[in-house]
Parts: structure tokens; sequence; C-alpha cells
């Protein structure tokens, strides 16, 4: 009876580990295919062909999007995550009047739609003449994020008092015990933030949309929404060409979560028995 509930368990976890990995093997199959093959389900390609590879270089300044959505997801991931720890930090270690009000206050932001504060932070933006550039894209992030705020609260409550103590006692300051005891204890909230927001950063349209405008500024997935424009123009739709795009994009991500994953599952399971 074990012995079969294991077997059913592993059936049970490889069709959903098969069910979630399909549509990326079929999209790293599509991109190896001609136009008239993309959508013929074969996982091996009947003509394999490395043109389309060739083509999305040639079509658009990728290299240049790419760099450009690095930049902002950097940029985005470290602020966010040094702004939100701070916030996190003295909301978990010191005590004053107000504290869980005004942590109540902070949560309360994250049932604010973005729908809501997106035409008053464009005007802001555009009043400081900043519309047209990345800047948009990751300066917001200088103030925290609710989410992360809490995430990280949880795990710095989780933590002992006592060393805090004695680091004060020997005569450390705040920044030197948030720095140099706390952060270190809880370097995988730390991660999972980062790994959160390079992902949110990464895939995000919405605000490159709204404030960018020159190609030159066009981070991945905007420019993959002008990839669609032009090769969908008057119905031609060159999909083997966003499929090798979108293929490329995806890699870096696949690489990040790879090389933050033992710390990333131990975040998570950490937070889940907290």
């Amino acid at each position: 009876m074990r012995r079969l509930r294991k077997i059913l368990t592993w059936a049970a976890l490889s069709a959903f580990a098969v069910a979630f990995v399909y549509p990326f093997v079929w999209l790293v199959s599509a991109s190896f295919k001609p136009r008239r093959e993309v959508f013929d389900h074969r996982i091996l390609p009947e003509t394999f062909t490395f043109d389309n590879y060739l083509r999305i270089w040639q079509e658009a300044p990728l290299a240049l999007w790419m760099f450009n959505t690095l930049l902002v997801t950097v940029l985005a991931a470290t602020t966010v995550t040094i702004s939100s720890a701070m916030v996190a930090w003295g909301f978990a270690y010191f005590r004053f009047p107000g504290r869980n009000l005004l942590f109540g206050v902070v949560l309360a932001t994250m049932m604010l739609p973005g729908a809501v504060t997106m035409i008053p932070v464009f005007l802001i933006w555009n009043s400081l003449g900043m519309v047209g550039t990345l800047t948009p894209l990751w300066a917001q992030n200088l103030f925290g994020s609710a989410f992360y705020i809490f995430l990280l609260r949880q795990f710095f409550l989780g933590l002992p008092r006592e060393p805090f103590e004695a680091a004060r006692v020997d005569g450390a300051g705040n920044w030197t015990i948030f720095t140099r005891i706390a952060l270190p204890l809880c370097r995988p909230a730390v991660v999972v933030t980062l790994l959160f927001e390079f992902q949110a950063a990464w895939t995000d349209l919405m605000r490159p949309l709204i404030y960018l405008r020159d190609a030159s500024t066009f981070t991945v997935p905007r420019g993959l929404k002008a990839l669609l424009d032009q090769f969908g123009f008057g119905g031609e739709w060159h999909w083997e060409v966003l499929m090798t795009a979108s293929v490329i994009t995806t890699i870096p991500m696949i690489i990040i979560f790879f090389l933050g994953q033992k710390h990333f599952l131990r975040g998570i399971a950490t937070t889940g028995g907290r």
C-alpha cells in the first residue's frame, strides 16, 4: 500500500510537472520552426532552422531592450528590497506609540488597485519631466512596497532580541545592528524579495506602455508589444519571430530562479511556518 501510494504521488507530480513545462517546451520548439509549421503541435520540428534567431536580432534592437530591462530590473529590485527592509525593521524592532495603527495603514494601501493611482502618479512624473525615461519604472520603489514590508517584518519578528540587545551593549548603533545582524539572519526573506521584484520588473508591461515613447528606451515587454504590432500588421502574423524573442527573454528569468532557488524555497518554507 505504501509503495502504491508513493507511485501514485510520483505519477501525479510528474503529470503536474509536464503540464507546467510543456508550454515552454512548445515555445522553444516553435522558435526553431518556419512560419508554416509553428502551430503543427510537433515537439520535434519537422523543419529545423536557426533563421528565426538570426532574424530577430536584425529586425529589433533586442540587445538594447534587454539592457534597458536589466537596468530597470536591478534598480527596482535593489531599491525596493533596501527600502522595504528598513521600514520592516522599524516596525519589527522599535516600540513606539501608534506602531500597529501605522502598520495597518501601510497594509491598507495593498487594497488600492493600481488603476486608482495610475493617473496621479503619471501627472507627478510628467511634472518632473521624467515621462519618456526609464526613471518612473524603478524610482517608485525607493519608497518600499507594502507586501514586501509585511513579508520582511514577519521574518524580523521571528528573530530573538537577545543578539540585538547584546550588540547594543557593545556599542553598536541601529544601522550596524540592522546591516550586520538583522539582514544576514533574514537572508532567505531578502532573496525572496529580490526574486519577486526581479520577476515583476522584468515582465512589467503596463508602466513601459504608459511612460516610454522612443524605441531606444523600450524594455523587453514593451519591445515584444512593438514586435507584435509590427509583425501582425495586415493580418500576416509572424509568430515564429515572436516565439523566438519570447524564448530569448525568458531564459534570464529561468537562470535567476535556478541561482536563487535554494534561498527562495527556504524563504517560502520559513514564511509558511511563522
